[in-house]
C-alpha cells in the first residue's frame, strides 16, 4: 500500500505530509522553549536585588557559538537548494560543513560547561567567600575529615558584618562582574586548607536559581542540537541512498530536517541576548 502525499502537496493543506507533521512539530517546541523562557523572565524580575548574575558568561565565546549556528544555518540551505539543482556532490559537501558546524557548537558548549563545574563557591569559616576556578586540590584533600588543601585561581569576599551599601558593593564582586566592583576584582592562587572550609560546591545547576535555568534552557537546546546533528549525519551517509530511487522524496527529507535546523537556530538567537547579554 503506497502512503499518498509523501511527495505532492495534499489539497486541503498545499504541503506534503512531512512538511505538515514538521510544522505541527514545531508548534510543540515553541510552546516548550516559550514555557520555558516565561519560567526565566518570572525568576529574574522576582530575584532578590543584588543576587541576579551579570557577566557570568564568557560573551565572546558565545559570539562564536552564535556565529557557528547562524553559519549552519546558511549551509543547510545550500545543501537543500544543491539538490534542487540536482547537483547531489554539492549537496554533499553543504550537509557536512552543517554537520560540522554543529559538532563545533556541542564542542564550545561542552567547553563553557566545563568551566562552570571547574568553578567553585567555597565558604570559609569566619564569614568570607572565596570565588575562583579550581587550580589543584591536593592528593590528601578531604573536606568531611579537615585535610588537606585546595587552590583555586579567584579571591575572597568578605560578608560577615556588612550591611546596606557596603554588603551591596561586597555582592557585586560575586554577582555583578560588569560593575566597577566586579571588574576591580584582582584574581589569585589562593591556598585553602579544608580545616577553614565550612561548605563549598561547583557552579552547577544546584547553586543557585540562574544556573539552574541557564543549564535547564541551554541543555535542553543542546540536546536539540545533537539530535538534529544525528539526522544530518544520517541523511548525509547511509540515508541519501534514496536520491538514487526518488531524489524528489530525498529533497523534501533535507528540507524537512532544514526546517527543524532553523527553529534550533532561532532558539538560540534567543537564548544568546537573554542569557549573555543582558
Amino acid at each position: 500500500m503506497e502512503i499518498p502525499y509523501t511527495v505532492e502537496a495534499r489539497p486541503d493543506t498545499g504541503l506534503y505530509n512531512a512538511k505538515v507533521g514538521i510544522w505541527l512539530f514545531l508548534a510543540s517546541e515553541v510552546m516548550l522553549f516559550g514555557a520555558l523562557f516565561s519560567s526565566y523572565i518570572l525568576l529574574r524580575v522576582n530575584a532578590p536585588e543584588g543576587y541576579w548574575p551579570h557577566g557570568w558568561l564568557n560573551i565572546p565565546i558565545g559570539t562564536c557559538n552564535t556565529i557557528v549556528l547562524i553559519t549552519s544555518s546558511i549551509t543547510t540551505v545550500m545543501a537543500w537548494a544543491s539538490l534542487k539543482m540536482n547537483q547531489f556532490g554539492r549537496f554533499k559537501f553543504f550537509h557536512a560543513c552543517t554537520l560540522c558546524l554543529a559538532l563545533t557548537f556541542v564542542g564550545i558548549k561542552s567547553y563553557e560547561y566545563h568551566d562552570k563545574f571547574t568553578h567553585y563557591s567555597i565558604n570559609l569559616v569566619g564569614g568570607k567567600i572565596a570565588d575562583g576556578h579550581l587550580v589543584e586540590k591536593s592528593n590528601d584533600f578531604d573536606l568531611a575529615k579537615k585535610s588537606g588543601y585546595i587552590v583555586i585561581h579567584g579571591h575572597e569576599v568578605e560578608l560577615a558584618n556588612k550591611q546596606g551599601d557596603e554588603l551591596q558593593k561586597e555582592l557585586q564582586k560575586i554577582y555583578d562582574l560588569r560593575s566597577p566592583e566586579g571588574r576591580a576584582v584582582k584574581h589569585e592562587e589562593l591556598k585553602i586548607p579544608a580545616g577553614e572550609i565550612a561548605s563549598m560546591e561547583t557552579y552547577g545547576p544546584w547553586h543557585n536559581t540562574y544556573l539552574a535555568i541557564y543549564f535547564t534552557l541551554t541543555g535542553l537546546h543542546a540536546l536539540h542540537v545533537i539530535g538534529g546533528a544525528i539526522v544530518i549525519g544520517f541523511l548525509w551517509g547511509p540515508g541519501s541512498k534514496l536520491w538514487k530511487t526518488d531524489p524528489e522524496r530525498f529533497t523534501n527529507r533535507i528540507e524537512i530536517s532544514g526546517l527543524f535546523w532553523h527553529f534550533v537556530d532561532l532558539v538560540w538567537i534567543f537564548l544568546f541576548p537573554v542569557l549573555y547579554l543582558l
